[in-house]
């Protein structure tokens, strides 16, 4: 089955930036649309990023413009740059294998905390 290994995250200060990782082992990343979410204390999971087989990406309103998903399928390998950090950012962010935007897959990493305070 595919495993999901998520890196990067940590303490930024507003404004600063943090490239998130994805390592995907177990299947190629080549057959799979991928997914960044995030979920904070209390709140309902929401979908960040995604990026389809042939590298389209979407994001949330929130993000726009400041967050950019992309993919090396060679590498196996799902980045989540995250530049111009605001606090409400603050989240254990997740990637998902083989979903769609609205309906992730049962497949997710562990996730990596992500906190933005000065």
């Amino acid at each position: 089955q595919v495993q999901l290994v998520e890196s990067g995250g940590g303490l930024v200060q507003p404004g600063g930036s943090l490239r998130l990782s994805c390592a995907v082992s177990g299947s190629r990343l080549s057959l799979y649309p991928m997914g960044w979410y995030r979920q904070a204390p209390g709140k309902q999971r929401e979908l960040v990023a995604f990026i389809t087989m042939g590298g389209s990406t979407h994001y949330a309103d929130s993000v726009k413009g400041r967050f950019t998903i992309s993919r090396d399928n060679a590498k196996n390998t799902v980045w989540l740059q995250m530049n111009s950090l605001k606090p409400e950012d603050t989240a254990v962010y997740i990637c998902n294998c083989g979903g769609t935007p609205v309906n992730p897959s049962s497949s997710w990493g562990q996730g990596t905390q992500v906190t933005v305070s000065s």
